[in-house]
């Protein structure tokens, strides 16, 4: 099984190779089987790719923004068109399922493309009277971008991070994780068959020092980050050294409060969602589960039958519903979470170690219950199936142990009196919230975290203020009124 791309890299709208750079392979994660082998981008092909971005990106903004809304357009179309490829890509890149990876990639995606197409010519100015003066503001682009993406979601967040910075004029060089580096160059090939200038959407590759590279160039006005905190924390600091732009979308040990009153299937749907979905590696996953006492053993109960029904097997069955971790490295760290929660005194309600599979880094959906707060399942960010229930008494104490976290990336709601729901949403300290669902990210809707989640949003009109700057011009209407 072999998904070879052409080259290793995409720069100034063509594949460029160079073997100087360390070879990385791309490992199908339900197999071990290697499938690619790219090369980490030497300085000569990060530098042909920034300084092409910055050569292209003056004209880029200079067209009228439909003109720029028509390509997007037209690469949403041919992704759409060329969704089961890409799909099944997608699955031998990361080792999701194409259950998930027909329906929530690439389509995410593509809705990110599409709609930011419609937004971009409807982006406009203030005028701000003064009397006889006025001030008009105009939104500019950036400059050149750099997004750095992450392994759950690679496509999808190549979509989410092209989209706004190229509606708004700017170009962008994009550096997949090198876990999963196949679907970016996908997208750069898109883009040009749209009808993208070269230079304007470059993808290089490469682990933590060609994106220091990258983040580091004078030439660089913005960083996008997806990634764990750790990583965040390193990119934000070099990023502020050249008082870059930034967006950090990190890490989360996000709360889902279900109370006593809510319909326990559909929590019991919503938490699943939350943790098992991708086999667990959603960054906004709802992994720490409060219930309510009074539904407590109801909960479990009813969760234990439905997590029992999830299908493990083959990514390429769309049959399948749960595939492998993406890498060996992310089996062991699971695993090891397991371990130090059955040693904790967590109590194991089901799965609880690999799956018995032939091949792949497959784990059991696991569920622990009787959590307390101190426990390192409670607080660090497992990426993994694991779900840890927690039972509760109180509203206030439901949300004050909620908040008890450095994390702040998301947070979910269930209850049938939506004036407490909204109370509750209301002081859970979270960038992302929902009430009597989780883990619908809608493009339309801006997505992002608080406290050490991150910084800046992506998505909806939101995004449009993180890859575009405001310039006012102040129009003198009279003479010069000088006391010299």
């Amino acid at each position: 099984m072999k998904a070879q791309p052409e080259a290793s890299h995409f720069v100034n709208g063509a594949y460029v190779e160079d073997k100087a750079g360390a070879p990385v392979e791309v490992i199908y994660p339900a197999t071990g089987e290697v499938i690619a082998i790219v090369h980490e981008a030497t300085p000569a092909v990060v530098e042909a790719a920034l300084a092409g971005a910055a050569a292209a990106q003056g004209a880029w903004a200079a067209l009228k923004p439909v003109e720029r809304a028509r390509i997007l357009r037209r690469a949403a179309d041919i992704i759409r068109a060329r969704n089961p490829e890409l799909a099944r890509l997608e699955t031998l890149d990361t080792g999701k399922p194409l259950q998930e990876t027909l329906v929530a990639d690439w389509p995410s995606g593509a809705d990110a493309l599409e709609w930011f197409a419609g937004l971009a010519p409807t982006v406009t100015g203030q005028t701000i009277p003064l009397g006889r003066d006025f001030v008009y503001t105009l939104r500019e682009a950036l400059g050149v971008c750099v997004g750095l993406g992450a392994w759950n979601y690679p496509s999808q967040i190549a979509c989410w991070k092209a989209a706004p910075a190229l509606a708004m004029g700017n170009a962008m060089v994009f550096k997949p994780s090198e876990v999963t580096p196949l679907g970016a160059l996908k997208l750069a090939e898109i883009f040009v068959e749209a009808g993208l200038p070269a230079g304007l959407f470059n993808v290089v590759q490469g682990r933590g020092a060609v994106g220091g590279s990258l983040v580091t160039d004078p030439r660089v006005a913005k960083v996008s980050l997806t990634g764990s905190v750790p990583t965040g924390q390193k990119v934000y600091a070099a990023a502020a050294a050249g008082v870059r732009h930034v967006t950090m979308e990190l890490g989360g040990k996000s709360p889902l409060v279900v109370f006593d009153d809510a319909s326990v299937e559909d929590a019991v749907g919503a938490a699943m969602l939350g943790n098992f979905y991708s086999a667990g590696q959603v960054c906004s996953n709802g992994t720490r589960v409060f219930v309510q006492r009074g539904i407590k053993e109801r909960f479990l109960k009813r969760l234990a039958e439905r997590t029992a029904a999830i299908v493990l097997g083959d990514p390429l069955d769309e049959a399948t519903q749960m595939g492998p971790l993406v890498s060996a490295v992310q089996l062991e760290k699971v695993l090891g979470y397991i371990e130090v929660a059955k040693a904790e005194g967590a109590r194991l309600v089901c799965g609880g170690g690999r799956a018995a599979l032939n091949t792949g880094y497959y784990v059991q959906p696991t569920v622990f219950a009787d959590v307390t707060d101190g426990m390192t399942l409670a607080r660090e960010e497992v990426f993994g199936p694991v779900m840890a229930v927690l039972d509760f008494e109180t509203e206030d104490e439901a949300i004050a142990r909620a908040n008890d976290t450095e994390f702040g990336l998301a947070a979910g709601v269930f209850t049938a009196d939506l004036a407490r729901a909204h109370r509750v949403v209301g002081q859970l300290q979270a960038g992302t919230t929902w009430i009597n669902a989780y883990n619908l990210t809608p493009v339309e809707s801006p997505f992002g975290g608080s406290k050490r989640s991150g910084v800046g949003r992506e998505n909806g009109h939101a995004a449009i203020e993180h890859y575009s700057q405001v310039k006012s011009v102040y129009v003198g209407m009279g003479p010069v009124d000088a006391p010299y």
